[in-house]
């Protein structure tokens, strides 16, 4: 088993990055696996490496070890280029100059049927700039679901879930990555990729087998085990936990300073308390 634990330097750690990082870290563990580091930091316009700093500093903190070197994003652009380049040589890509507020209003406009649909980005794009043939190099690049799909010629994608909510094995239809994901991008303007791009390359390039991570982004495991067929990488086991929230329920979020875990250790918290706070036992 190699599990992973990938944060993005933009603020503090909180209680839900130790839950994450600490399971990850102790299901290796116990299956005499490895636990390694990536750093997320494609978002160049709020990474900082004073935060970068302090996820090894709170991870350290918290008795965690990984291999060195780690792998940042930063430095593996030309290999998202490449996959993009591949995609596009398969036609699977066209070019969007699409804004937020355009696409919220191409979804509102009055129609037929039920309201705007959701889908693990949120809004599911239209397909405005589908058929555009847009040549603006600067322009994001979204995947033809359909294409893709056509292009897959299977009845049904499958992954396998580790995780209490969905354990067992799942089933993609392209019916539900058409309709309910939809054309979703894999490079934005400013970061010449994207999560879902770039978090599939690197889990194959770290021979991840088993990616542990929120509830929050199970359904973009969709995405992930469709763009690992057509790229030919392998699909890890999926383990998707509990969220860590607040008291009012609400789950944690970097901007929430008052659970972050230097705030912790600051006030003279133990990493055993750590895990007593988020109900994750001793090793």
């Amino acid at each position: 088993m190699r599990t992973r634990f990938a944060p993005s330097p933009t603020g503090p750690l909180h209680l839900g990055h130790a839950y994450s990082a600490l399971l990850a870290h102790d299901m290796a563990q116990n299956a005499g696996g490895e636990f390694l580091l990536r750093i997320e930091d494609i978002d160049r316009s709020r990474a900082r490496p004073e935060w970068e700093a302090q996820i090894y500093d709170d991870l350290h903190w918290l008795g965690l070890e990984w291999p060195e070197p780690v792998m940042r994003q930063s430095e593996r652009l030309p290999v998202y280029k490449d996959a993009l380049t591949t995609l596009g040589e398969m036609g699977l890509l066209y070019r969007c100059t699409c804004k937020r507020r355009d696409i919220e209003a191409a979804v509102s406009a009055p129609q037929e049927g039920s309201g705007p649909a959701f889908g693990p980005d949120g809004l599911i794009y239209p397909g405005t700039c589908r058929h555009a043939g847009h040549s603006d190099s600067n322009a994001a690049l979204r995947l033809d679901m359909v294409k893709a799909c056509d292009m897959l010629g299977t009845p049904v994608l499958a992954f396998s879930e580790t995780g209490a909510a969905h354990k067992g094995s799942h089933q993609i239809t392209p019916e539900e990555l058409i309709h309910r994901v939809g054309d979703i991008v894999l490079a934005r303007r400013d970061m010449g990729t994207s999560y879902h791009l770039s978090v599939v390359l690197d889990d194959a390039a770290q021979g991840i087998t088993d990616v542990i991570r929120g509830e929050d982004l199970y359904q973009a495991t969709k995405i992930h085990v469709l763009l690992q067929a057509l790229l030919n990488l392998p699909t890890p086991t999926y383990h998707h936990h509990r969220l860590i929230r607040d008291a009012a329920g609400k789950r944690l979020a970097k901007r929430d300073d008052a659970r972050a875990i230097a705030k912790y250790r600051n006030d003279g918290a133990s990493p055993a308390d750590i895990r007593k706070m988020i109900a994750l036992p001793r090793t």
